[in-house]
């Protein structure tokens, strides 16, 4: 077997299991699902259940550690010319895009999965914590500054794990007919004009 058929093997597997675990979730209740419903369900055995996610949690929320890593790859490749804010927002859109356009519509019952668990809310915010600690480092970076001694990678990282928590609040309220990126698009509006005040 090929290395590149191995590892589309292995990632079809992870969406099996993710998948799994979701529907079962939605359908039962987080309580109402073991790890052995979840590989029952995706045609694997419970062994190979945990090659891939250390819990029943990590199933449901089928977030790719990789992903953080291509968030801030990508930012890193960006034009250096550009500003780090705008860098940084075109980066988003791009990765709102890929989120929005997820097959089976995998985002949108995540979201509603994660909404009814709050255990899932908690889980979630620490992995954006992660990515968003990940982040100010690739800021850091591409500024000249340092995570530990200067506000504006951290700042910046974390206001960007805010933009996109709330395209992703806006979205769920929605019921998903909105657009993420034009959601993603319209907080960093807000942001770049300052967060001025609503009219009324």
């Amino acid at each position: 077997m090929t290395s590149g058929l191995r590892e589309r093997k292995k990632l079809a597997t992870r969406l099996a299991l993710h998948e799994a675990a979701l529907q079962l979730v939605a359908e039962r209740g987080l309580d109402g699902v073991s790890v052995d419903d979840v590989a029952a369900r995706a045609g694997v055995s419970p062994r190979t259940f945990f090659n891939y996610f250390p819990t029943k949690d990590d199933a449901v929320l089928g977030l790719d550690p990789a992903d953080a890593e291509r968030l801030t790859a990508a930012l890193i490749a960006h034009p250096a010319e550009d500003p780090p804010l705008a860098a940084l927002r075109a980066v988003q859109l791009e990765q709102a895009a890929a989120m929005a356009a997820e097959p089976e519509g995998l985002w949108p019952l995540r979201l509603r999965v994660i909404e009814a668990h709050p255990v899932l809310v908690s889980r979630l915010h620490a992995v954006f914590g992660r990515s968003e600690r990940a982040l100010a480092e690739a800021i850091a970076a591409r500024t000249g500054t340092r995570v530990d001694a200067d506000v504006y990678p951290t700042l910046l990282a974390a206001v960007a794990g805010a933009a996109m928590r709330t395209a992703l609040h806006r979205w769920l309220g929605s019921d998903f007919t909105a657009s993420l990126p034009r959601l993603v698009d319209e907080a960093w509006d807000v942001l770049a004009a300052g967060l001025p005040a609503p009219r009324s």
